[in-house]
């Protein structure tokens, strides 16, 4: 840092300085505090959707092998159900972070694509239990996104506070310290010029 000459003027813009970056150090602080906060509960929840998950693709494929062992190949029913568009991401925001809110439309398997007559329960169940497995599949990919940009979030904040709290607060803290005594030394320079002055008069 360049040598500041010490002045009051100096002295007032460094101690401004100061006081802001020891504010930004607090709000940095709180951000890092909330977000931490929200990404741990957002850590819970993805833990929860894991569990569930994994059960209903356990109950999904346990449906679809009893359907394909009942109808045979499945591929000619399969292939009339229509692609689903039904993704909608829109985007919130935590402490300026923007987090991805994953919806999916309410959208009910059309039995007129493949018929009643040529399928079966089994079937019908396995087609009901991928809907609840796309539901979820979409639930964890926005809390395992959401989580992922939160944790980049905080390392960044993180490192701004540290930052402040090991380079610039102290740097200015030396600053403001070195102008004081340079103007408190100046202060007693003056004031013994001035004794030596008025002992002159006399």
């Amino acid at each position: 840092m360049a040598q500041i000459v010490p002045t009051k003027a100096n002295l007032m813009n460094t101690k401004k300085s100061l006081e802001l970056a020891k504010l930004g150090y607090d709000l940095m602080d709180r951000k890092r505090n909330i977000l931490v906060r929200e990404m741990m509960q957002l850590i819970d929840k993805a833990k929860d959707v894991q569990s569930q998950i994994g059960e209903t693709y356990a109950a999904a494929f346990d449906a679809l092998k009893r359907a394909t062992l009942n109808l045979g190949s499945l591929a000619r029913f399969v292939s009339a159900v229509p692609v689903a568009d039904d993704i909608e991401i829109d985007y919130r925001s935590v402490m300026g972070v923007e987090l991805p809110t994953v919806q999916l439309k309410e959208q009910t398997v059309d039995v007129r694509a493949f018929g009643f007559l040529e399928t079966n329960a089994d079937f019908d169940e396995a087609c009901r239990r991928f809907s609840e497995v796309k539901a979820l599949t979409a639930s964890l990919s926005e809390i395992e996104s959401s989580i992922c940009r939160l944790a980049d979030a905080v390392k960044k904040t993180q490192k701004r506070s540290n930052a402040l709290s090991n380079i610039m607060i102290p740097r200015f803290e030396a600053t403001v310290k070195q102008i004081s005594e340079a103007l408190d030394e100046k202060e007693r320079e003056d004031f013994s010029r001035l004794k030596v002055v008025k002992r002159q008069k006399k």
